[in-house]
């Protein structure tokens, strides 16, 4: 596995592996690898000859410094884990070899989307994201990007600017993987205490009250988000910022549900905040289908 901190050996390497007949797998991840990364990393070996993460602890997408410096930092730790999944290659730049000029003065624009829900709570967080990704994505060249769905306006974000901008790249959605009880997968999971640990399960528990009352035939979109909202609400733990209900394609929040849409819930647990969210069945549908792993 190789491993380098170089902007132009990652675009060389890549371009070798597509000059060699194979493709590009890509998954772009923050660092601290966990079972979600490690879905993400399985699903682009089993569908690419070559495949490559990026470790960037990206600046632009925090909402403070404290929030920047105390994001886990473990490329050794992630490296063993990388090699174990047989990673082909590990881009892993420090800041100066993303922003050599310091912060970007041209930023992708997330658009009205990039201020609702995740945007409204994390002011800037969404430009940031794309205009790394952005970045990435020019370095990577032609390639499959894997993204997951937990993060579910972030996966539509980059898709709606990939198509946008023509970029080069396939945009993958992973399902959300979960605990045995539930729990999304997250790397903020670890600073939970074993209260608030218990008290997060709410979230996937509302969901999935969502979720059958939809598969019974309730199409009301604020019957939903206040069933939602009631479950989350009993846990004495847990802090709501907020409930929506959109269609899973335009992102748009319906009266009535009247194609495939998608919960979701952000709540705070002592001083974790965590988002979820599920793709709903249409009203009447015999079973759930959700894309969500167990």
């Amino acid at each position: 596995m190789e491993v380098t901190s170089s902007p132009e050996q990652f675009r060389r390497a890549t371009e070798a592996a597509r000059a060699r007949g194979e493709t590009f797998g890509f998954v772009p991840t923050l660092g601290d690898l966990h079972d979600g990364h490690a879905f993400l990393i399985r699903t682009a070996r089993g569908e690419c000859g070559f495949v490559a993460i990026s470790i960037f602890v990206n600046p632009l997408q925090f909402e403070s410094q404290a929030d920047l410096e105390a994001y886990p930092r473990r490329l050794e730790t992630d490296r063993a884990v990388a090699a174990a999944l047989h990673v082909d290659l590990v881009f892993a730049p420090g800041e100066p070899d993303m922003y050599p000029d310091g912060a970007p003065q041209v930023t992708v624009d997330p658009g009205s989307l990039g201020e609702r829900l995740e945007g409204a709570s994390r002011p800037g967080h969404f430009r940031g994201v794309l205009t790394v990704v952005a970045k990435l994505l020019a370095l990577a060249g032609p390639c499959r990007a894997y993204f997951g769905e937990k993060d579910a306006q972030q996966l539509a974000l980059v898709r709606r600017m990939v198509g946008d901008l023509e970029l080069p790249a396939d945009i993958v959605g992973c399902p959300t993987v979960r605990a045995p009880d539930g729990l999304a997968v997250s790397s903020r999971n670890a600073r939970l205490s074993p209260k608030e640990r218990a008290a997060a399960c709410a979230l996937f528990d509302a969901l999935s009250i969502a979720a059958a009352m939809a598969r019974r035939g309730e199409h009301r979109s604020d019957r939903l988000k206040a069933e939602i909202a009631r479950r989350v609400a009993a846990e004495p733990l847990a802090r709501l910022e907020y409930v929506a209900i959109v269609d899973d394609h335009t992102w748009e929040e319906p009266t009535d549900i009247d194609s495939r849409a998608r919960a979701l819930v952000a709540a705070r647990f002592g001083n974790v905040r965590l988002i979820d969210n599920l793709l709903l069945p249409k009203p009447a549908e015999a079973t759930v289908h959700n894309s969500d792993v167990a």
